[in-house]
């Protein structure tokens, strides 16, 4: 082997870093014989010091390129509330094909220096912002007013000459604690967090062309910076691709995209509002090798396969009532489906045709993928299914938020008794596709020039074929109540909800989970308790607390799988499970601690195939720590 590495970093400007990195392997084959083919059969005539200094064949080159960027706000008064970094990564790597190959595309194009090498490369957008919304507020004159104070008049004739101006002070306080309460309404964002990160990356196999000592320009610069331009054309025409017929290995294209927004929110001191929203996007298309085609300037059939989700509302459709019998929005699901059939033959200009037995338009019947996808996010999410976004993909992430409130400490009364006392809520919901994938039987339709619709039933076929579509929120939790008092005792109680629905293409079938979980927990630290023991013949005094927890916990959930072709619901799993948990906990000393322990937990199943179970968990742990 003959390896090497170098780095080159340099700071272009103060705001702009250029750092490089690459790293080479070359396989030295000097003491192969010359004339065997192939080389197998070691020179055995060479001396140590023969071919010492032969750099070999190349056989990997890896290089990595990155610009930082600190966005320049800071330098204009106006934006400098503004913190912002802008990175770009490119990668490429150059590897040597196997030997087999080569032999056997050696023999099959009599070329003896054939040889199937693979080139790939990615590049990474990244954008990190970050705002300090006070900054902002100050800049644009959102400051609160402090409450002017009073002038006391010297005698009856001042009270009677500034009586007017005595009025007048009378009524600024309100205004004032009117006006500062605005203020705090509409400033109440205080922090605004923006992470936005887009990975693209090819590979290209089939490359016939070496590299040099410290790397290459090949096939072209850009694709060694990281770009993303299809190169395939050029590399066929400059004979840069195999000609070896048997080859079959495939051309990949993939690309990542994450979109991350944070914020914080305080209405006022007492109340904190975290909001989180999220996008993330991926893809990856395959395409078989074709040489023929790339010369004819035309490509193979592709093949993509990816994934998606993003933050969403469900809340409107949260509480209504769901169960094995009834579900007012799965019926709402089944109507919006006529709407929008109706909508895509508008949409697409299309006429309606003939309609079926169920009143739906010619090619989009109510179970064409098409049809039931907006229907179905229209539905669960509560929107206008007449204004509802067709498209599979959605752009905007909807906020989800954690809210927390310890105002109550203000109070008097709960400061005489409580050490804390808080109210949390909190909320999550997203729309995810697990998988999606090209539909090949309409990309083989449309290459024979014949109708895109299904053979069986004569629906359009959509461009993709997704498996299944999953929408899922949860109140987490939907409330919580946190507060110790004064007497050291502890009280946790908080109720949460959960639910997950599953659309599946393959069979019409949406599967419901609903779950509901109550939670209630007591502490209670015994301060200074004493224990005298005896081992060893010593007689110790210990002294520490004692810390007493119970939690108790029933979460009821259960699953019910609803059919879109004919009327029925049921149900399939689910559980009712109850949770008692105990534990004391004890310092004998600094170092050493036991801990007394108790679960016990029931479970009854819904369905009757399952027996109730009962787990009982009980024991002493002993935690002994070595440091200091």
């Amino acid at each position: 082997m003959f390896n090497w590495q170098y780095a080159v970093n340099y700071n272009l400007t103060k705001s702009l870093r250029f750092n490089m990195t690459a790293s080479n392997n070359n396989i030295v084959r000097n003491y192969f014989e010359e004339d065997g083919n192939p080389r197998s059969d070691i020179d055995k005539t060479l001396e140590l010091w023969d071919g010492f200094f032969d750099l070999g064949e190349p056989n990997r080159h890896s290089q990595q390129i990155q610009l930082n960027y600190e966005l320049p706000f800071a330098k204009i008064p106006a934006l400098d509330f503004i913190n912002a970094q802008y990175s770009y990564t490119s990668n490429f790597d150059w590897q040597r094909g196997g030997d087999a190959l080569a032999e056997v595309a050696q023999e099959a194009l009599g070329d003896p220096n054939a040889r199937i090498n693979t080139v790939q490369n990615a590049n990474t957008h990244a954008l990190t912002a970050s705002l300090t919304m006070q900054k902002f507020y100050d800049l644009i004159g959102l400051k609160k007013r402090e409450a002017p104070t009073a002038q006391r008049g010297g005698g009856s004739r001042a009270n009677i000459l500034n009586q007017g101006q005595g009025d007048e002070e009378k009524v600024k306080p309100k205004t004032s604690g009117l006006f500062n309460t605005v203020v705090d309404v509409v400033t109440m964002v205080k922090r605004l967090n923006i992470n936005y990160n887009e990975n693209s990356g090819t590979v290209l196999p089939g490359y016939t062309q070496s590299i040099g000592f410290i790397g290459t320009t090949g096939p072209t610069l850009g694709f060694v910076l990281g770009s993303q331009s299809d190169v395939r054309f050029e590399a066929a025409r400059n004979g840069w691709l195999t000609a070896f017929p048997d080859f079959n290995e495939q051309f990949i294209r993939r690309t990542n995209k994450q979109l991350n927004i944070t914020a914080t929110a305080q209405p006022t001191k007492d109340i904190t509002i975290d909001l989180v929203a999220d996008r993330q996007y991926s893809s990856s298309i395959q395409e078989n090798y074709d040489l023929e085609a790339l010369l004819d300037n035309k490509t193979g059939l592709q093949n993509q396969l990816g994934s998606f989700s993003i933050s969403t509302m469900m809340i409107g459709t949260a509480f209504g009532k769901s169960d094995e019998f009834d579900s007012a929005t799965f019926e709402q699901f089944k109507e919006n489906r006529i709407t929008i059939a109706n909508r895509l033959v508008s949409d697409r200009g299309e006429t309606p045709g003939t309609l079926d037995e169920d009143g739906f338009p010619q090619r989009y019947g109510k179970t064409q993928q098409e049809v039931l996808l907006p229907a179905f996010f229209a539905a669960y999410t509560g929107q206008d299914v007449n204004r509802v976004n067709l498209d599979v993909f959605r752009q905007i992430p909807i906020p989800n938020w954690n809210i927390k409130y310890t105002g109550l400490m203000q109070n008097k009364w709960f400061k005489k008794k409580f050490k804390r006392f808080s109210l949390s809520h909190g909320y999550r919901a997203s729309y995810s596709i697990n998988s999606f994938q090209t539909n090949l039987e309409k990309e083989q339709l449309r290459n024979d020039g014949l109708p895109l619709v299904d053979s069986e039933n004569q629906d359009v076929l959509p461009d993709l074929i997704l498996n299944n579509v999953v929408l899922t929120d949860q109140f987490n939790p939907l409330v919580r109540l946190d507060f110790e008092m004064q007497n050291s005792v502890s009280v946790l109680a908080e109720v949460r909800t959960d639910r997950a629905l599953s659309l599946s293409f393959d069979n019409n079938l949406m599967t419901e989970i609903n779950g509901k979980e109550y939670t209630v927990g007591l502490g209670y630290r015994i301060k200074d308790v004493q224990f005298v023991t005896n081992i060893g013949g010593n007689k110790t005094r210990l002294k520490g607390d004692l810390n007493l927890k119970a939690d108790v916990s029933l979460r009821d959930n259960i699953t019910i799988i609803r059919n879109l072709d004919i009327n029925n619901n049921q149900i399939t799993s689910g559980q009712n499970l109850l949770s008692i948990k105990f534990g004391a906990d004890y310092a004998l000393s600094k170092q050493l601690n036991v801990l007394f322990f108790y679960d016990h937990n029931f479970s009854q199943f819904a369905v009757s195939t399952a027996f109730p179970q009962t787990t009982v968990n009980a024991g002493f742990t002993l935690r002994y720590n070595f440091g200091n």
